[in-house]
């Protein structure tokens, strides 16, 4: 009799613990759906000591976003709602010396920008992505997949892009600043930073009150984040880099958005490389500044995700 009732103790053991897990099972199912989601990573080393923060969200085809200066990944809080429930997977990287990335002694020029990125898309195998870039991030953008042959990447989004130049040159007559007006910048940085963030910003927007004075503060606390060093290395390089040989080289689907008033890159500079990038769409923004991601966030959205179908 004993053993009969050990055993029948046994039995019933294992048929509460095999429920409690099927349970278990059961919810995390609910919750997360059919397919089980593991965690990713925040950050990703790009090389010894250097880490850079990524925002990796959602499942489907990947959308890969690069900030700009001086902002982070944070900047895209409002693509990243609207792409998710599009049911894309959204990538934001931080590139080195901005918001919560590491901020390393060294070059912060184009290459190194766009090596990270490579080496992030590498570690993440990502495949077919659409890649965007917002002003720098534009340019950065820009110079990976010509640099990469389009490595890891299907269509490119060239958003209020600074590229293929930045300043004026003798036959590049585009831009709207000379080589001296960065100068300046550069020095403005390592006298008054949050000074110099002012001057950019009021010609940020359209017009003092296109943003509300929350999404402002916002935006200025990401790019006080930012390495003074950084700041300081990313401005010389939009100075100094010169992107026109890049243009020939993109051989992808391409989406300029730019505002016809904006007054951080000119809108000349998208109507050049629209004419230079075969097939590429350009859609102009007409109540917007040079921060059409938050000023009209909704058309913004609207045609990115529209490129995204296509």
């Amino acid at each position: 009799m004993k053993i009969i009732h050990t055993s029948v103790i046994i039995i019933l053991i294992s048929l509460f613990t095999g429920c409690k897990n099927d349970a278990k099972t059961a919810d995390t199912t609910t919750q997360t759906g059919e397919k089980q989601i593991t965690n990713r990573a925040e950050y990703i080393e790009v090389e010894p000591n250097v880490r850079l923060h990524v925002t990796d969200l959602g499942t489907g085809q990947p959308v890969v976003l690069i900030h700009g200066y001086p902002l982070s990944d944070a900047m895209w809080e409002y693509q990243y709602h609207a792409l998710l429930k599009e049911n894309y997977r959204v990538i934001g990287i931080t590139l080195r010396g901005f918001g919560q990335s590491d901020k390393p002694y060294g070059k912060y020029n184009y290459d190194q920008f766009a090596a990270d990125i490579k080496v992030v898309l590498d570690q993440l195998d990502i495949q077919d992505a659409t890649l965007g870039g917002f002003s720098m991030g534009g340019a950065i953008a820009l110079h990976y997949v010509a640099k990469y042959n389009s490595a890891h990447v299907s269509k490119l989004g060239l958003f209020s892009a600074a590229a293929p130049c930045h300043t004026k040159k003798p036959d590049y007559p585009y831009p709207f600043f000379t080589k001296e007006d960065i100068t300046n910048w550069v020095a403005f940085n390592n006298s008054d930073r949050p000074a110099l963030l002012a001057a950019v910003g009021e010609k940020f927007t359209l017009t003092p009150t296109s943003l509300s004075p929350g999404i402002g503060a916002w935006l200025y606390g990401i790019e006080m984040q930012s390495s003074p060093y950084a700041m300081e290395q990313a401005l010389i390089a939009l100075r100094d880099e010169d992107l026109r040989g890049d243009l020939p080289k993109i051989k992808i689907p391409t989406l300029i958005l730019h505002a016809k008033n904006d007054q951080i890159v000119a809108y000349a500079l998208a109507e050049q490389m629209n004419k230079a990038i075969p097939g590429s769409q350009l859609v102009p923004f007409e109540k917007s500044g040079h921060a059409s991601f938050v000023e009209e966030k909704d058309k913004f959205n609207q045609e990115l995700i529209k490129f995204l179908k296509q």
